[in-house]
This record gives C-alpha cells, structure tokens and sequence, in this order.
C-alpha cells in the first residue's frame, strides 16, 4: 500500500488514544515548564495541547494528574535509557562510564532542572508526586546500580560492605559541579568535555576503592 494511503488511514482507537495522551501531556510539560505548577490551568494546558477542556478531562481529571504522568514518563525514560546494566558484564569501568556519562546527559539540563524544581516545590502538599518522582527516578537508579554491583561482588570483582551506600555515592559523584549550577541557574549545562571529565575521575575513585585486589 503506498506511504499516502497509509497516512491518510484512521489510527486505530487505542492508537488515537495513546497519540491524543500525548499530546496533552506534551501540551503540559511545555505550560508547567515555562509558568510553574501553579501558574499553569487545564485552560492553558489545553489550549497549548490544541484540545477542548473536555477532552482533556477525559483523559486526566486534574493537573495534578497530568503532573505525575509527566513526572513518570520522564523517570521511565531515564531508567530504560541510563541504567540499562548487563549483571554478567564484568567489566566495571566500561560500565560505569557509560552509565556517568548517559545519567549525566540527561539530567544536566535546563528541562530536567525546571521539572526537579517544580517537583520540589510542590512535595510539601502533595507528597505523592515527590514520592512517586523519588521512587521511579533517584531511587530506581540506585536499585539498579546495586542490582549490577551486587553481581560483580557475587563474582569476585569488586569487595563492597554495602552496595546501596556504593551505588548513591557514585551517582552523586559524576553530577558533582555540573548539576547544581544548572538546577540554581548559575551556569548552563556542561560540555560533553566537562561532563567526561567528571564522570571518569568518578569511576576511577570508585575502582580505586572497590575494585577487587
């Protein structure tokens, strides 16, 4: 069937569906990013989303709602992305530097540090999107980082008393000087140079504590 016949067919419904959810949320991200959680309004959402009130209420009852999809489609993109560990790789270094370097792109950046900001703001009276942002983000990058150091310590490459503890504080090292100043505003987001050279002199302080003699 020619490339136009296919483009001028219907979607199917659960296509529609999911293109329409998308569409709205992406609507959202781009109203909550530029005015906040609370300057932003289902009228505003819609009108950015190109949808009627009512068929966004269809979808999501509340901004609140829309929020923690938002919050929840970007942490699922981050774990499916960053943390994508092979447990019967031994090879740590290789590992590790890819993960730094993947966690670091997609976390420093203007986007990623307005959404944070906004999460923040909001976790006090509405801690179920704090909890739920912690939980599929932060949290689930540390399980799985602990998933793959627990393997290498089963296998005799690393010696680690306690991999949940390893795992933050090597996550937290290859962000060290490059998120901050772009959550607080201060400078813009690294250089693919910069970010490197953070990420590797993070692995190499891990190895030089972990690796096994």
């Amino acid at each position: 069937m020619p490339d136009a016949l296919l483009h001028d067919r219907p979607l199917a419904p659960e296509a529609e569906d999911t293109a329409k959810r998308r569409q709205i949320v992406d609507g959202a991200r781009a109203i909550f990013l530029a005015r906040g959680f609370d300057a932003a309004s289902m009228a505003d959402i819609a009108r950015e989303a190109g949808v009627s009130k009512g068929t966004l209420y269809v979808y999501f009852r509340n901004k609140e709602e829309l929020f923690a999809a938002i919050v929840q489609q970007e942490c699922s993109a981050h774990a499916e992305g960053a943390f994508d560990l092979d447990p019967t790789d031994p090879d740590v270094e290789a590992a590790l530097t890819r993960l730094g370097n993947n966690f670091v792109a997609f976390l420093c950046t203007r986007e990623k540090a307005s959404s944070l900001r906004i999460v923040a703001a909001i976790a006090d009276r509405m801690p179920e999107i704090g909890k739920a942002f912690y939980e599929t983000g932060p949290g689930y990058g540390i399980t799985r980082l602990k998933a793959y150091l627990d393997a290498q310590v089963s296998a005799g490459v690393l010696k680690i008393e306690d991999t949940e503890i390893a795992a933050a504080q090597f996550l937290d090292a290859c962000q060290s000087t490059l998120f901050k100043p772009v959550l607080f505003n201060f400078a813009p987001p690294p250089t693919p140079q910069r970010a490197a050279r953070v990420v590797d002199t993070a692995v190499r302080v891990f190895l030089n504590t972990y690796r096994k003699a």
